[in-house]
């Protein structure tokens, strides 16, 4: 892969970061962005366990979802503060997805400011998300296509982003928002996913406080390197033909796999990966051609 670091910042105003960042769909890192917040000490584990630590959490690991099972079902489920014990003693790939601060834990809003950056957040869906020091979550772009700041505490994460002029060369599977189950993208095998050397991107790691802004659709690959959490602020769509585009991949492309999924089983599953494996070689002749 070629990768190449992402400006980063302290501090931007609001005209900079719209002019040079948002509308060229460009993204940024602002270090210690969250430490201006007032209950900025509020933002850690142990904060998290004291206020949550009775409630019940579905939790997810590093496998990828098999034909016979929804990638929604989790592995297990524990009480909070059992499960941020369990990251923080010992190695774990256990994760938590898509815990909403509004239903799960509403007095965390107080805690946080949404930027002035010029981007309308929808402010229903601020989300954690927690990882232990071995969890990954595969290289996907987010269903609804929107822009989002993504905002990392406690220990440090790595991650690569991509944007979707790259999909050739990163074996997206069809009728899907993730690439083939079996890339490694700690160590690229670059013998069985030749075109992969090809692909574009960035990679980033972030720190405690530090804030990435993820452009809408940006394929990107999360690794926690230790135990920590993130936060974060989506914004919907704002132009028609990408409203339409994320209506398209809610709507009929996630259901039409669904369905196959159900009536394919497995047989699907093993379709979609070759499909996308020869999808890639193709474009990856293409390239070479190009080259020459």
């Amino acid at each position: 892969m070629i990768l190449k670091k992402v400006d980063v910042v302290s501090d931007i105003s609001k005209e900079d970061f719209q002019k040079n960042y948002f509308k060229k769909k460009r993204p940024l890192l602002i270090k210690n962005f969250a430490a201006r917040w007032d209950a900025f000490d509020k933002w850690n584990l142990a904060y998290i366990r004291e206020k949550a630590g009775e409630q019940e959490v579905p939790l997810y690991d590093n496998k990828p979802a098999s034909a016979s099972k929804s990638s929604d079902e989790p592995v297990t489920r524990m009480k909070m503060k059992e499960y941020i014990d369990t990251i923080k003693s010992k190695p774990s790939d256990l994760r938590i997805f898509f815990y909403i601060i509004t239903d799960r834990l509403p007095e965390l809003l107080k805690n946080f400011t949404y930027p002035d950056l010029g981007i309308r957040f929808f402010k229903r869906l601020p989300t954690l998300f927690f990882g232990g020091s071995e969890a990954h979550v595969l290289m996907h772009y987010d269903v609804d296509l929107g822009d989002f700041l993504h905002i990392h505490f406690e220990g440090k994460k790595r991650i690569l982003l991509f944007d979707q002029k790259q999909s050739a060369f990163l074996y997206k599977v069809p009728l899907s928002v993730h690439t083939v189950y079996d890339v490694d993208y700690e160590n690229p095998d670059y013998e069985k996913f030749p075109a992969l050397q090809y692909a574009e991107g960035y990679e980033i790691f972030m720190e405690h406080g530090d804030a990435l802004f993820i452009p809408g659709a940006f394929w990107h690959f999360n690794r926690y390197l230790e135990p920590g959490f993130s936060l974060s602020l989506r914004a919907l769509p704002n132009k028609p033909k990408v409203f339409v585009n994320m209506l398209y991949h809610v709507f009929i492309m996630r259901y039409t796999d669904k369905i196959l999924r159900k009536l394919g089983k497995e047989s699907w599953v093993n379709y979609k990966q070759k499909w996308a494996y020869e999808k890639s070689n193709e474009a990856l002749e293409k390239h070479l051609q190009t080259k020459k």
